[in-house]
């Protein structure tokens, strides 16, 4: 019974901990995290593709490492996982930007703050559904924010699309 007790306050802690870190990542690093949501907004399978790319790159090396019977490596390959996980965290904060920004537009009288931290929120309730919240949103979501983190600390803002507009046109609404 302890055991389910102390499994459950963890996963609560985590529950209470995850919007409150995503919103840390959006107050500390506004830049990163709307380059992240415009990333996510305009290109959205770039970014999933560059994560997968990013993910197959991070993950050999960590295979490899944890294979090893070695201590020190072991702990290395802990590491580089923390690093990666840290690194994605940014590009979730740009996905709850992006839930919190289409919560805002169906709602009237929201502030951009409680936009996000409700983002945030359902992108955890999603992520906590059991069976298509663990493993379908949790991996796709790891994996796009990771593309989204690359891009934004590469700093790499997808293109404005220019609306081309014809002599025709612009006289039919003359």
């Amino acid at each position: 019974m302890a055991d389910i007790s102390a499994l459950f306050g963890i996963l609560l802690a985590l529950g209470i901990a995850f919007p409150g870190m995503l919103t840390a990542w959006w107050l500390l690093f506004p830049a990163s995290v709307e380059r992240a949501r415009l990333r996510l907004e305009r290109t959205p399978w770039k970014c999933f593709f560059a994560g997968g790319l990013t993910t197959a790159i991070i993950a050999i090396p960590i295979v490899i490492l944890l294979v090893l019977p070695f201590g020190p490596t072991k702990f290395i390959a802990w590491s580089i996982i923390f690093i990666a996980l840290t690194c994605a965290s940014l590009g979730a904060s740009g996905i709850a930007a992006k839930m919190g920004e289409r919560l805002a537009s169906r709602a009237h009288d929201m502030s951009a703050a409680n936009a996000f931290v409700r983002g945030a929120i359902a992108l955890e309730l999603a992520a906590a559904f059991p069976i298509i919240g663990w493993f379908i949103v949790i991996p796709l979501t790891i994996v796009t924010a990771m593309g989204a983190t690359v891009f934004a600390l590469l700093r790499w803002i997808p293109k404005t699309q220019q609306v081309v507009v014809s002599e025709e046109a612009s006289l039919q609404n003359a």
